[in-house]
């Protein structure tokens, strides 16, 4: 928190390398989970960095809440990629020259020395500074010519800090089709100012057009959710979409049991990482022992992520209503759906709790990120996110 006013202004471009990214704060896998929420972030960066000092960041933190505001009342675009994920998997058994280019680009075999290298860390590290990322995929699509929802796929498989809004969404934003016509282009002098010399890429594809589809994705108004749990017991499901069960208002004494569950395999059938495999299973572990102290309850994982599994844990516990936190659009916002069906048939209710953070963020995601940006000052305000001195007046950004 330190470093996050004018100092990560100055240097947050700058992909410095394995172990050596202190630029940035490497916080997203946390965040992504919501084992730290964005209010406990904002709340601490605001407390040592004036508005001004810690725009830069404070944005940053925003830009996720918009890609999940934006998905959500899109959510045709998470479904159409994943349709055609699945249509280039099967692509890659009979189309031989997809199949090899795919093989050289996921195995850091391309020959430019920037992208192997960034093909080398994510492996190792689950993780890529945010600037590496925007080249990857600009690399991927415009100079190797690869389809961008394989690549889009090939990481969200690899990040610790896999998520579908963020990763979706910022790959069709290089590829000029989530701000239609206005596409990102790796640039090679770009990448040696910012890597500090270490890469020189040649034959990067810098003069591309954006890509274009055919295919609209009418926006939809949220869905409606409440952000008050419901009198009398419940049970609690943590999934990995929110870890932070002590913050989501429930009263310690009507909750009766504690479960978690994940979804280990995404929509497409394949698995995540060994490393991604592992911290979901710690992180799911942490918040349950943090809950299980917090209510008083024991913690139970269930096998599954499925409405049988859920039911008949809460029918042995007497509880008619499964609280959880809202999963946004993706693999487990789908099982979440298809075990409330399967609740309801049990005469069982699953209730997700929108957080007071997404329902003011989510509405002004409509269009670019600035709608969001503009707003920053009053969500700051609105959220009471700002620890005031005395001396200190309202935000003026």
């Amino acid at each position: 928190m330190p470093r996050a006013g004018k100092s990560y202004a100055a240097t947050r471009n700058e992909d410095r390398g394995i172990g050596h990214h202190d630029n940035v704060s490497q916080l997203s896998p946390w965040l992504r989970r919501r084992l730290v929420t964005e209010e406990e972030l904002l709340r601490s960066v605001l407390a040592q960095h004036t508005p001004q000092a810690a725009e830069k960041f404070v944005q940053e933190v925003f830009w996720r809440g918009y890609f999940k505001g934006y998905l959500e009342a899109r959510p045709s675009l998470w479904r159409e990629y994943r349709r055609t994920v699945l249509s280039l998997q099967q692509q890659l058994t009979h189309d031989q020259s997809l199949a090899t280019d795919y093989a050289a680009a996921t195995a850091g075999r391309t020959g430019i020395d920037c992208f192997d290298a960034w093909v080398a860390e994510v492996q190792v590290t689950g993780y890529l500074h945010n600037h590496a990322r925007m080249w990857f995929a600009s690399i991927w699509i415009f100079t190797l010519r690869l389809p961008w929802p394989l690549g889009a796929e090939f990481l969200y498989r690899h990040f610790l800090d896999a998520d579908p809004a963020s990763n979706t969404l910022s790959w069709r934003w290089v590829a000029g089709l989530h701000t239609v016509g206005k596409h990102y282009l790796a640039r090679a002098a770009n990448i040696e100012a910012c890597t500090g010399g270490r890469f020189a890429p040649q034959g990067l594809q810098e003069h591309a057009a954006p890509l274009q589809e055919r295919l609209a994705h009418p926006q939809r108004a949220l869905p409606r959710l409440g952000n008050q749990p419901p009198a009398g017991p419940v049970v609690l499901l943590l999934t990995e979409e929110d870890l932070h069960p002590e913050s989501l208002g429930l009263d310690r004494h009507q909750v009766r049991g504690i479960a978690g569950a994940r979804v280990s395999r995404d929509a497409v059938g394949l698995p995540v990482s060994a490393q991604g495999e592992a911290f979901g299973e710690g992180a799911l572990a942490d918040a349950m022992a943090r809950a299980s102290e917090w209510f008083g309850q024991p913690a139970e994982r269930l096998p599954a992520l499925d409405g049988d599994a859920m039911a008949a844990w809460a029918e042995r516990l007497g509880a008619s209503v499964v609280v959880t936190a809202c999963a946004p659009v993706g693999p487990v916002e789908e099982a979440l759906s298809d075990a409330g069906n399967w609740l309801a048939m049990r005469k069982l209710r699953l209730m997700p709790l929108r957080r007071t953070y997404d329902a003011r963020v989510w509405p002004h995601a409509t269009k670019g990120f600035s709608a969001v940006r503009d707003q920053i000052p009053a969500l700051i305000d609105a959220l009471d996110l700002e620890n005031r001195r005395p001396e200190q007046g309202r935000l003026d950004l």
